[in-house]
């Protein structure tokens, strides 16, 4: 084994995912036999619909997949994203205000590495997706998060205006992973209000914008101001709405000048995302969008369905039911830990695995130590199952 020090101070700094190291141990236990229930991971259980695997298999068998495409995706993909924005926000976009990127992800990283210099201030809502507060780290950026009891958990201009130090971005993930909480169409315009008067970037991260329930109403940034010579940037991606996971595809809406610092950075990066996917994923933002709407409803029935069970669990709580995405950021209480002398909700986690085969992240990997995310983007006999065994946990402690 190499010594540490042998490598980068940079990279040692960055703590591995959260989600994907319980989601390793998991499947690891699996393929040793273990009947292990992995609810780590934000992947839906849906195969991709047909008529986007199709598309792919289309473009492969006509040779277009076989070369390189523009940095920042082809023109007929680009064009489709901002014709759904436009469907769905009203707002007309551009393909020059559109650059598509291996995963959504990747979209982030990117923008992180153009906006954000050593010593820039970086802000985001506690709990806060695992994956922000590394790239910031890998920038040389100083991230900071906040919550509050009356706020939920979510980001407030009550809140930036207690900073000494003016952000140079803002990060708002809407609805937010890991707790499903939803913002208004008064708090979004609030948050890109202050953005703008203070010259703040703000990212914008809508990955389960379509993932909503219970009449819940979801308001996306584009709807609410012009992207165009603004620092308002959306993120999104076909990962999540159209259960696509494993094709990495994602895309940042931006003025041009965003757009293009971005794709100087890609070009270095990736050169281009995979020609195949963007295939896939131009059927997906084109073609028949009713399949969205049956993944959303069979998630909502989930939703509905788990909160029940959880709620009747001694020793676990909610701090109230999810509006959007895909996951319930449960708390432990105190005299649980207590009682079965563990010191942190990563120590749970561990036990819990270990013990009843059921793989939950920890929340110290989202800023919030005390808390577990399950994510109910599994078939419903799996999440029953699942719970009675961490009833069965609770109870015999």
């Amino acid at each position: 084994m190499l010594a540490e020090e042998e490598f980068t101070e940079r990279s040692q700094k960055v703590q591995p995912s959260a989600t994907l190291a319980v989601s390793k141990k998991a499947k690891e236990m699996a393929s040793a036999g273990y009947d292990v229930i992995n609810l780590g991971t934000g992947e839906p259980d849906f195969v991709t619909p047909k008529n986007i695997a199709q598309a792919a298999i289309s473009a492969i068998e006509s040779g277009k997949t076989s070369f390189y495409t523009p940095v920042g995706g082809t023109p007929e993909l680009r064009s489709g994203i901002a014709n759904l924005a436009k469907k769905l926000t009203g707002q007309a976009i551009t393909a020059n205000q559109v650059t598509v990127t291996s995963g959504a992800k990747m979209a982030l990283y990117a923008l992180v590495q153009i906006l954000v210099n050593p010593g820039d201030l970086v802000v985001s809502a506690k709990p806060y997706w695992v994956s922000y507060a590394e790239q910031v780290n890998l920038a040389g950026g100083l991230f900071e998060a906040f919550s509050d009891d009356s706020s939920a958990g979510k980001l407030t201009v009550g809140a930036l205006n207690q900073l000494k130090q003016t952000p140079k971005l803002i990060i708002l993930n809407n609805p937010t992973n890991p707790s499903g909480i939803l913002y208004t169409k008064d708090e979004v315009q609030a948050l890109l209000d202050w953005a703008l008067e203070h010259g703040s970037f703000i990212i914008v991260d809508e990955i389960y914008g379509r993932l909503v329930y219970n009449n819940a109403v979801f308001t996306s940034a584009l709807s609410l101001k012009a992207i165009a010579g603004s620092r308002i940037i959306v993120v999104d991606g076909v990962s999540k709405s159209y259960s696509m996971t494993g094709w990495r595809m994602g895309w940042a809406i931006a003025d041009e000048t965003v757009i293009q610092n971005m794709n100087k950075v890609l070009g270095h990066m990736t050169s281009n995302p995979s020609a195949v996917s963007q295939a896939a994923a131009l059927e997906a933002v084109s073609g028949d969008q009713s399949v969205v709407e049956e993944m959303r409803r069979k998630f909502e029935g989930r939703l509905n369905s788990t909160f029940e069970r959880i709620e009747k669990i001694d020793g676990i709580k909610l701090a109230e039911k999810p509006e959007g995405a895909f996951y319930f950021f449960i708390q432990i209480e105190d005299w649980l830990l207590q009682k079965m002398k563990l010191d942190s909700s990563a120590a749970f986690a561990e036990k819990l695995l270990d013990d009843e085969y059921v793989a939950l992240p920890a929340g110290e990997g989202f800023g919030m130590p005390g808390y577990l995310r399950l994510s109910y983007a599994k078939d419903q006999a799996s999440l029953d199952k699942a719970l009675d065994r961490i009833e069965h946990f609770i109870h015999n402690a």
